[in-house]
């Protein structure tokens, strides 16, 4: 118990400093654009025209909101973050109790291996399940406030999307989001499992030191891997949601997410919002300073 408190204050802290870069980089998922692009320079000094980064989209909220205006939609993500943490604790324990049962009759659950893959497959599952919830408020919560200032509070903001959606509104972009946590889940251990097995040697020195640091490569390069299915499921999240935002003229309305993901492909948008610095200008898009966004 005092493992999972300390794992929610320190989670919560971290939350809180994230945050601002959290909320922007939604708002640029979302195909917010407040600001329209400017000409600068491009990595190789090269004169071109970019979409406002990260700090220039900061300054914007800061002068329409204030500095508070860069933690809207706070309290859901820490009620997300509070419930995945006590979930991720429940179903771990149990799973450490069942590989201690089976350990008990002669086998052993190895790291890496299908029953341990299986095992970290049953956790994501249960967290994304109670953590969609939370993750939709925060983003239709911020979304909102922030560009039509629809929604004052979380309790009206549950409201309208039960009124607009009913209860399969709160799972918004659920299953492209376990999707993407399953395949990430899938390719860390498989690519732990060669590197440990092939690659390292339990003779060298400091070997804890390059598993973690092989692990972390991997995590790093899965979640490259399965940013689509983050992207889709964010803008799922607000899509007919009864904002105008997720709606005709602002966006497009789609039926499945499956629509979403090859309406981004079609468009190569598949990596909006992958990077906050150094944007690139949608190529053959007009942008709208009347709706905020490119058409």
């Amino acid at each position: 118990m005092a493992d999972t408190c300390g794992q929610i204050v320190l989670g919560s802290g971290l939350t809180v400093l994230s945050h601002p870069l959290m909320y922007i980089k939604v708002l640029v998922q979302v195909g917010h654009e407040p600001l329209p692009p400017t000409l600068g320079r491009n990595v190789f000094g090269r004169q071109v025209y970019q979409l406002p980064g990260l700090f220039a989209y900061a300054k914007h909220i800061i002068k329409i909101d204030g500095k508070l205006g860069l933690f809207n939609g706070l309290v859901p993500r820490l009620c997300a973050g509070t419930v995945g943490t006590i979930v991720h604790s429940k179903v771990l324990q149990k799973c450490q109790e069942s590989n201690f049962e089976v350990m008990c009759s002669g086998q052993k659950v190895e790291e890496g291996s299908l029953e341990h893959v299986v095992n970290e497959v049953q956790i994501q599952v249960s967290l994304r399940l109670l953590h969609n919830t939370p993750l939709v408020l925060y983003i239709c919560l911020h979304f909102a406030d922030t560009v039509f200032g629809i929604f004052s509070g979380v309790f009206d903001s549950i409201v309208t999307i039960y009124r607009e959606e009913g209860i399969l509104g709160f799972f918004a972009g659920l299953i492209p989001r376990l999707l993407g946590d399953i395949i990430s889940l899938w390719i860390c251990n498989i690519l732990a499992h060669l590197i440990n097995t092939y690659a390292i040697d339990d003779s060298m020195s400091h070997t804890g030191e390059i598993k973690n640091c092989s692990q972390a490569m991997t995590g790093f390069f899965a979640s490259m891997l399965t940013y689509p299915f983050v992207l889709v499921s964010n803008l799922m999240a607000v899509n007919n949601c009864g904002l105008a935002g997720g709606l005709p003229p602002y966006a497009a309305v789609y039926p499945t997410w499956v629509d979403c993901w090859r309406h981004l492909s079609r468009e190569c948008n598949m990596s909006r919002g992958n990077s906050l610095f150094f944007r690139k200008l949608p190529v053959g898009k007009t942008y709208a300073s009347a709706q905020k966004r490119f058409y």
